[in-house]
């Protein structure tokens, strides 16, 4: 029952004149095939009953008119003059052909129209639902009590069900494509942008690197899969970076943090993690290193960003970094491991920065 409940607390929007596109190629659906409809149906009246009735000219009618002007109709009023096109049909051929005739199965086509509509409320859907399920059980009680207007043949009257059934299968299947297909790419594209989102909010806007939630995510991954596999986490500082935006300007200071992301993406092996930590601090985490492997790589990496060109409007500059590295001991938690890391880089930079400390 909670999938009802949840279905009536619902909101929806405001009708208007907007509607969803996917509801109103369901009109259109709706209004050309059953034009078809009544077109075929006043054609076989003539031919093999032997008799023209002209109601089944003006419900093609008004459904053309419908389709022609559902630009300028909001949902309701389109889905509703489509809705009360075909429940007429339906009681009409009650009235002339009997309960036999099979058109009264076109009523699922209206409810489907009205479930499908996202801009009317819950509860008017069920009264709407109630509504048909009356008009049905009145038609039948109707039918039972009296003698139909044309007494069909067996022979006649076998075709006129087949091609009501088909006919409202054939509606019914292009209408569950669209609403499939609708929330099949409604579904995919919010999977897209949620995984864009999670993209963004793991990402450093300025860098494009991962930010530092992004990097401990990826550290907790490794420890649930690698609790036992050695690693090492570097933490890198920009040696007296606030003198570059002093001295240059902040847009000097973004385009150095860009340049020096782009070297770390050059110089790192793709094993290696690298996010911004924040400020002018980045952090590498060195998956399958201990701590004399990661200094290598470490020393590598402070050498090629003392030889690293900057030029910023016709000035050119450069910069170096400190960095302190720390190991995975097995017992300690990872706070206690970055706060190690950082330690050594304050070691560093209180001893003539441009180094490495491990």
């Amino acid at each position: 029952m909670s999938f009802i409940l949840d279905f009536l607390r619902q909101k929806a929007p405001n009708s208007g004149k907007e509607m969803p596109v996917y509801y109103k190629k369901a009109l259109r659906i709706t209004a050309v095939l059953m034009t078809v409809y009544f077109l075929a149906s006043f054609t076989w009246f003539g031919l093999a009953g032997g008799w023209w009735e002209w109601v089944p000219l003006v419900a093609a009618a008004i459904m053309s008119a419908t389709l022609l002007s559902i630009d300028r109709m909001g949902p309701r009023l389109a889905g509703l003059i489509e809705s009360f096109v075909i429940e007429a049909w339906c009681a009409w051929c009650v009235h002339s052909f009997g309960w036999n005739s099979s058109a009264q199965q076109l009523l699922i086509a209206p409810l489907m129209l009205s479930f499908f509509n996202v801009s009317e409320k819950p509860a008017l859907k069920i009264w709407f639902w109630s509504g048909v399920v009356a008009l049905q059980m009145a038609l039948y009680a109707y039918a039972m009590g009296r003698v139909e207007v044309h007494v069909l043949s067996s022979q006649v009257r076998a075709i006129f069900q087949t091609f009501n059934t088909i006919s409202l299968y054939t509606l019914l299947a292009c209408l569950c494509i669209l609403f499939s297909s609708n929330v099949q790419a409604a579904e995919r594209q919010l999977r897209l942008d949620n995984q864009e989102l999670h993209k963004e909010a793991g990402t450093d806007p300025l860098t494009q690197l991962p930010n530092r939630r992004a990097l401990m995510d990826e550290i907790r991954r490794f420890l649930a899969h690698s609790a036992q596999e050695p690693f090492s986490v570097a933490i890198a500082d920009i040696d007296f970076f606030k003198r570059v935006n002093d001295t240059y300007g902040h847009n000097c200071g973004d385009h150095t943090l860009r340049t020096l992301a782009d070297k770390f993406r050059a110089v790192l092996s793709d094993q290696f993690k690298i996010c911004r930590w924040g400020g002018e601090e980045f952090c590498i985490f060195m998956p399958g290193l201990n701590l004399d492997e990661a200094g290598v790589v470490m020393h590598d990496l402070c050498i090629a960003v003392r030889k690293m060109p900057l030029s910023f409007e016709g000035v050119d500059f450069s910069i170096t970094i400190t960095i302190g590295v720390s190991e995975n001991d097995f017992h300690s938690p990872m706070d206690a491991i970055l706060e190690e890391a950082d330690r050594k880089l304050y070691i560093g930079k209180n001893s003539g920065r441009d180094q490495v400390v491990l």
